[in-house]
């Protein structure tokens, strides 16, 4: 991270001995002192517009749209000119990012490899994707702010397209909307779990605005605030 400008790392449940006692970041000392720490992948991404998921589709089936990593500039490029905030997220080194985490990431990002080998090493993975989003957005816009310290600063245009979403949101409806499919009767208890990982999917897939969450935040309101009335006339 600090090699390519890139300063704001967050941690999710990290094994403590390892994390805290990291030794390993040469001049780069302050990057992990000042990261943050989060017990959930939902927590650390909720105030971001574009979570980037990383993993190979040699072992799994994607079920969000893929986008090869020499592809991936021209859309965080286009969510920065909208002020959006982004998160890349990787997972453990053993196995890479679950089936689970990747339900809150609009896209899945993979690195072409030669298909006989198709697992990287979690560092060079992180340098590769990195140094991909440097050279190609911010090239020389790097703007370091003291000793051990950088943040990269795109160089691209405002855009007038409505800001995106944030993942925190997105989850919020989720919820909402599952408490009103089942105050409904949409389907067995049993099916709450796949439910909502299929609402996380899909209402990233979709990627409301912030006005139009609102909305429809709003409008599902209703909807259980009604249902749970009808019951109680009943």
């Amino acid at each position: 991270m600090a090699n390519f400008g890139f300063a704001r790392l967050t941690v999710v449940a990290p094994y403590e001995p390892h994390w805290r006692e990291a030794r390993s970041a040469v001049d780069a000392e302050e990057l992990l002192q000042d990261a943050k720490e989060s017990s959930t992948l939902s927590e650390a991404v909720r105030g971001c517009t574009l979570v980037i998921g990383t993993g190979t589709l040699t072992y799994r089936k994607a079920e969000q749209p893929v986008v090869p990593l020499p592809n991936l500039a021209p859309l965080v490029q286009q969510e920065l000119a909208r002020s959006g905030r982004i998160a890349m997220v990787f997972g453990p080194e053993k196995h890479g990012l679950t089936r689970d985490d990747l339900s809150y990431c609009h896209l899945m990002v993979e690195i072409p490899t030669d298909s006989r080998q198709p697992s990287m090493n979690l560092g060079q993975a992180v340098a590769v994707c990195l140094y991909e989003l440097a050279t190609r957005i911010f090239s020389t816009n790097i703007e370091y702010a003291g000793p051990g310290t950088a943040s990269a600063i795109p160089a691209v245009a405002p855009s007038r397209n409505p800001a995106a979403a944030a993942s925190g949101d997105l989850d919020l409806l989720a919820r909402l909307i599952e408490e009103t499919m089942t105050a409904a009767g949409y389907s067995p208890s049993v099916m709450q779990a796949a439910n909502r990982h299929d609402l996380r999917l899909m209402l990233r897939r979709l990627a409301p605005n912030q006005r139009d969450t609102r909305r429809i935040l709003g409008v599902f309101r209703r909807i259980l605030w009604r249902l749970g009335k009808t019951r109680k006339s009943e």
